[in-house]
């Protein structure tokens, strides 16, 4: 379906964990197409743009190929089935350009509380509470869920697919009930997902309620964004996580740039930190409240973060 989404105020849950260019944009909401702009600016990584109208945003994954960003949209308690998220496009060069890609409930497509997303051919995968749900990209067609159930996941929470071709996805643990309270029923773990079949690829209290997950090609490693401890780690399935760099904890998103350097999300400052070489992490963006799963446009070197509390996506220009 392509509807373009209208502006819509959000109300959120104030204390929710999520998961957790050449050219610069300009304000959403004048209708503009991102432009030229100086090389002071960027230097540093100033806000360029927003889209708002997004309902929970939780995940942004950044497709090279058709130049746009998929937001997944929560759109409620991120741990209940309610069938009512929703994916969207949004046109990396025009960021007021917003268009529905898979609704809940429309076109045989559920999605619960869709959070972490990765993109493998023509395929988006989808975290889903306790699914993987598998998109056509360009389509928004439903292709298949694989059902992690019987494994007892209780909080999938991102994707990414491994240098070996498969899907890895992590299981936070945790639970939110009606009122928004947090508890850790659940396991941490990674979960590998070859086709349907599902195994445990990684569990236990080392992974510190695993959230964020990146593969970092030059490494041949997995990069980890726990929310529950104060380490960016490095993992390589079949070992124990290992610490890359420590800061504020409570990180939800990451990703690795062009120049090896890291971006990692942080609710505990509100802010999108950088790890350069040698493990020195130091703040980027700042006074971001709960920034969730972030993205890279990786053509115009822009930093997409969804505003979890706030219904809207920033971008801002990478130095």
């Amino acid at each position: 379906m392509r509807r373009t989404i209208h502006i819509l105020v959000v109300c959120c849950f104030a204390a929710l964990v999520a998961c957790a260019k050449e050219r610069p944009a300009a304000d959403s909401a004048a209708g503009k197409t991102i432009g030229a702009t100086s090389a002071a600016a960027a230097a540093t990584a100033d806000k360029i743009g927003e889209t708002s109208g997004m309902k929970v945003p939780e995940s942004v994954r950044y497709d090279p190929e058709l130049d746009v960003f998929y937001v997944s949209n929560i759109n409620g308690n991120p741990s209940e089935k309610d069938n009512n998220g929703f994916i969207v496009r949004v046109r990396a060069d025009s960021t007021n350009v917003v268009t529905m890609v898979a609704e809940a409930g429309k076109k045989g497509v559920t999605l619960n509380a869709p959070k972490g997303m990765a993109l493998k051919g023509d395929t988006l995968f989808v975290a889903d509470i306790d699914a993987l749900r598998e998109f056509n990209r360009r389509t928004g067609a439903p292709i298949r869920s694989v059902s992690l159930a019987a494994q007892k996941a209780t909080f999938l929470n991102d994707v990414v697919v491994g240098g070996d071709g498969a899907i890895y996805i992590t299981d936070t643990g945790i639970v939110f009930d009606a009122k928004g309270g947090m508890t850790h029923p659940g396991v941490n773990r990674i979960f590998k997902i070859v086709g349907t079949k599902v195994t445990e690829a990684a569990k236990g209290d080392s992974l510190n309620n695993p959230n964020g997950i990146t593969w970092d090609v030059a490494g041949s490693r997995f990069l980890l964004a726990p929310f529950g401890g104060p380490n960016v780690q490095t993992w390589t399935p079949g070992q124990n996580p290992a610490s890359l760099a420590s800061g504020p904890g409570q990180y939800d998103g990451i990703e690795v740039l062009k120049s090896g350097n890291i971006l990692v999300s942080s609710w505990a400052d509100s802010a999108v930190h950088i790890v350069r070489g040698g493990g020195t992490m130091a703040p980027l963006v700042k006074n971001v409240s709960a920034p969730a799963d972030i993205g890279v446009d990786t053509k115009r070197n822009v930093l997409a973060v969804p505003r979890f509390n706030d219904g809207k996506v920033e971008y801002y220009r990478l130095p």
